[in-house]
């Protein structure tokens, strides 16, 4: 018997079919359990465009990409072939369940109370009743936690290569010229988030273009004419995750709503400062980065009660109290000095 199991082998699945900002946040996980398992072996199962986030991550043995045709009786076969005996489902999903049941996994666990985790008997991790506010990593930790593994780091981590830390140094060095500081800008959410219209980024854009020390550019993958004509450069235009993953991690700082990119600048050692809604579902308690320094922004006490849609995926932040270029310029800027 070992660490409380009546054997040897552990092989672990984290399952994650997510976005990216979710699977940055379980980062955290892999080197967890081989802290306190060190012969274990484990694996992720994620969405295609979410696997460069672990893509040289030195306690992941494998990568499995999750397709949403395929079969149970598939996924079960290579859940088996790898000898799979700990599952954490952090996203519920019914058919990833049935498949780890049928495969015979012996320790399941899932997030929140669903009626298939009763049908197959999974252990579940709950939500509901907790009086101390979590972020979304460490509710993740908790799985680990009902497996008897103790949690001695939740900071999220994107591991670059050797090749690829001298890829950003290269990369730094060209971006930056003659500044001493490279600040990223990040325009878009995906409708994920709150925001700020594009407009009020590109005059943050031109305002701190004013200050001689910081260049500044775009991260986001899709650009803008209008940011493209006042002459700023989208760094990640139509590039893969990856390399777009060695662009953040040049940065300095990082402005931008609450998105994955956030989190992958946070999980990269950049400073990020991210507009956030104060609603409980969006609130930077739960959705903020681990690990890094980060300021957040949040629009005044009583602006919610005055201009809140009721959807915060439609909010602007426009208007008295809420969050404008100005507002953000100014909290850039004391970071700069500090």
């Amino acid at each position: 018997m070992t660490n409380g199991y009546p054997f040897l082998e552990k092989n672990f699945l984290i399952s994650r079919p997510d976005r990216i900002g979710d699977v940055v946040l379980s980062t955290h996980l892999p080197v967890n359990i081989k802290a306190h398992f060190p012969e274990s072996k484990v694996y992720m199962l994620l969405r295609e465009y979410t696997r460069d986030i672990y893509v040289n991550n030195p306690y992941v043995d494998g990568i499995i990409i999750f397709d949403q045709k395929e079969g149970i009786f598939s996924l079960a076969s290579k859940f088996r072939d790898l000898r799979i005996t700990h599952a954490l489902m952090l996203l519920p999903n019914e058919r990833i369940n049935y498949a780890l049941a049928l495969a015979g996994v012996k320790y399941r666990i899932g997030s929140g109370f669903k009626p298939f985790h009763l049908i197959t008997n999974v252990k579940s991790v709950y939500r509901r009743g907790y009086d101390r506010e979590l972020n979304e990593g460490q509710y993740c930790s908790d799985m680990l936690r009902k497996l008897g593994i103790p949690v001695n780091s939740e900071q999220s981590v994107i591991y670059l290569s050797d090749e690829e830390k001298k890829e950003v140094i290269k990369i730094r060095k060209e971006l930056l010229g003659d500044c001493r500081t490279l600040t990223g800008v990040h325009y878009s959410s995906g409708g994920s988030a709150p925001n700020m219209p594009p407009e009020e980024y590109l005059l943050l854009a031109e305002h701190l273009k004013k200050m001689s020390s910081t260049k500044v550019v775009f991260t986001d993958n899709v650009s803008s004419d209008k940011i493209k004509e006042a002459g700023f450069t989208f760094i990640n235009e139509n590039l893969p995750l990856r390399k777009s993953i060695l662009n953040f991690a040049a940065l300095d700082f990082l402005v931008s709503a609450s998105t994955g990119t956030m989190h992958i600048a946070g999980a990269l050692g950049v400073k990020t400062i991210g507009l956030f809604c104060p609603l409980p579902a969006c609130k930077p308690s739960l959705w903020g980065t681990l690990g890094n320094k980060a300021r957040y922004i949040l629009p005044d006490e009583s602006y919610c009660s005055r201009r809140c849609p009721g959807d915060p995926k439609k909010c602007d932040f426009a208007g008295e109290g809420g969050i404008d270029h100005v507002r953000v310029s100014n909290v850039l800027r004391e970071e700069l000095l500090s």
